[in-house]
């Protein structure tokens, strides 16, 4: 064997074992205790007041004629039922604008375990409101829970993205994607008559939702703090450097260190970012309209409009309407199957071809499917293909679209402006969610089937969108992402250039060899 090809399998023998290494015990149970009391409450109250929908309103009538003397009329019923499926979306506003507030003085991994405090909280409003015979329990119930939920879907993709090597970013993001699609499908299964779904055990749908909550609360204090925010924020080395230990599973973590460090150094006198100090920003203009664009794609591009169609479809197609919910179940498998996918394949294939990619499929899928809903009429098995449209329209969404947003969020910004960067990301989230949910019946009234239409071209703008303006973030540094954006930016933040050169510095020796010194003489010289 030539010294070539020793030197080659050598390489890769210590890919192989960085490989094994990312991974984990630690990392894993992190991901999966921190998305399940967290991205997968807010799937699960995607989905649970669904089932129950019947039993809420006739428990709304008698609260109202027991209290009034006559039964409420439908225009009220039809009020404060779509309050009580809105207010979930205000309630997320809410929680994202409190995230940097509490995210400063408590951490990422405190945030989360303070956050329980509102899911358990909703879960005893929401369970006890029929026995109180108040709604407005269920109602306020369902406000805390957005509350929830908008911390959870800031604080955790934050957390995930500074505990992750970035070989993994992807895959270890994805987590927060697949256990939201995981809570859509968990609250469709326990709304079954022959679970939680009937008149009486209603109530407990929403008790249920304490569960996670207290797993997460007992579970995580185990785990370490964000070591980049024991850095950043708190300057305590040595609780970063056990953290790294604990999450990357080897000793030697002084190059892990070290990168932070040289970032902390250079950026030493920079405070968080407020929100409106990062979009007058020049350097990151173009990642903050990526992310605006990328968010309102996500919730724009139609597929709660889908939710709408299902049941209507599947009766249409011959579908006993006792049978409906049962089948229904398999939207919610093919998320799921359709987020581990894309979590198994990001780090291969990239973010950018799998949201272009998903776009691209769900225009498609969405022309067809006006197609089909204008023709379904004229022959028997034209539903059928409504239906297949539809499973494909949901698995193209989670294959890309689904999880990606929140990735892309954390990877584009720096430490100081990543809190700013999700309260924009969080607040057109769900401003998006909420016009949705207030738009789309008129839309639908107006339009009829070709409202989908509508989605198609949504769908089709962020797909041209991303190709012309994405550049792939997959293995890469956040210094590497802004400088692949900085020609468009048409700006280009000097700390970067700096850390650039201690890059340069890194590759031709040993990190910790004399790197603090040269940064040291670097913020002394004025460089940054």
């Amino acid at each position: 064997m030539t010294v070539s090809e020793q030197d080659s399998t050598d390489s890769k023998e210590s890919d192989s074992v960085k490989e094994k290494l990312d991974w984990s015990c630690w990392l894993i149970v992190a991901s999966l205790v921190g998305a399940f009391g967290s991205s997968f409450l807010y799937g699960y109250n995607l989905s649970v007041v669904n089932a129950p929908t019947l039993y809420i309103k006739s428990f709304y009538n008698e609260s109202w004629e027991r209290r009034h003397g006559h039964p409420i009329d439908q225009d009220t019923l039809t009020l404060l039922w779509s309050v009580t499926v809105s207010i979930f979306a205000i309630g997320g506003l809410v929680g994202t604008l409190l995230v940097k507030l509490i995210g400063k003085v408590l951490g990422r991994k405190h945030t989360l375990l303070v956050n329980n405090g509102f899911a358990i909280s909703a879960a005893l409003l929401m369970a006890c409101s029929l026995q109180a015979g108040a709604f407005e329990m269920l109602i306020v119930g369902r406000f805390i829970m957005g509350v929830d939920g908008g911390i959870a879907l800031s604080a955790l993709p934050m957390y995930l993205n500074e505990i992750s090597p970035k070989a993994i970013r992807g895959s270890l993001g994805q987590v927060t994607a697949i256990f939201i699609c995981v809570g859509v499908f968990v609250g469709q299964l326990l709304g079954l008559p022959e679970l939680l779904g009937k008149e009486s055990t209603w109530p407990y749908l929403f008790g249920v939702i304490a569960v996670p909550a207290l797993v997460q609360l007992v579970t995580l204090p185990f785990l370490p703090e964000s070591p980049r925010y024991l850095l950043f924020e708190k300057h305590d080395q040595a609780g970063a450097e056990k953290a790294f230990r604990t999450f990357l599973g080897k000793e030697d973590v002084s190059r892990e260190v070290e990168e932070v460090l040289a970032e902390s150094r250079l950026q030493r006198n920079i405070h968080l970012v407020s929100v409106l100090e990062l979009l007058r920003s020049p350097f990151v203009r173009w990642q903050v309209i990526t992310v605006v664009v990328t968010m309102a794609s996500y919730q724009l591009c139609g597929l709660n409009a889908i939710w709408f169609y299902t049941n209507s479809i599947f009766g249409k197609a011959g579908v006993p309407p006792e049978k409906i919910p049962y089948i229904t179940l398999s939207t919610g498998g093919i998320e799921t199957l359709a987020a581990i996918f894309s979590g198994l394949v990001i780090e291969r294939l990239g973010r950018r071809p799998l949201l272009m990619g998903g776009f691209g499929l769900m225009t498609l899928f969405f022309g067809i499917l006006t197609v089909t809903l204008t023709l379904q009429d004229h022959a028997p098995w034209i539903p059928y293909l409504s239906i297949v449209c539809i499973l494909a329209i949901i698995g193209s969404f989670c294959s890309g679209p689904g999880g990606i947003p929140f990735i892309l969020t954390g990877e584009f910004f720096q430490q100081p402006q990543r809190p700013a960067a999700f309260i924009i990301a969080g607040t057109v989230n769900w401003l998006s969610n909420f016009a949705v949910g207030l738009l789309f019946p008129f839309i639908q009234k107006s339009l009829d089937t070709y409202c989908f239409l509508v989605f198609a071209a949504i769908c089709l703008t962020g797909a041209i969108y991303f190709y012309f303006v994405l550049p792939e973030t997959k293995n890469r540094t956040h210094a590497e992402i802004s400088q692949a954006f900085a020609k468009r930016n048409k700006a280009y933040p000097p700390e970067e250039n700096t850390d650039s050169s201690v890059s340069d510095n890194k590759v031709a020796r040993r990190p910790e060899q004399d790197s603090a010194s040269t940064l040291d003489n670097y913020v002394k010289n004025g460089i940054v």
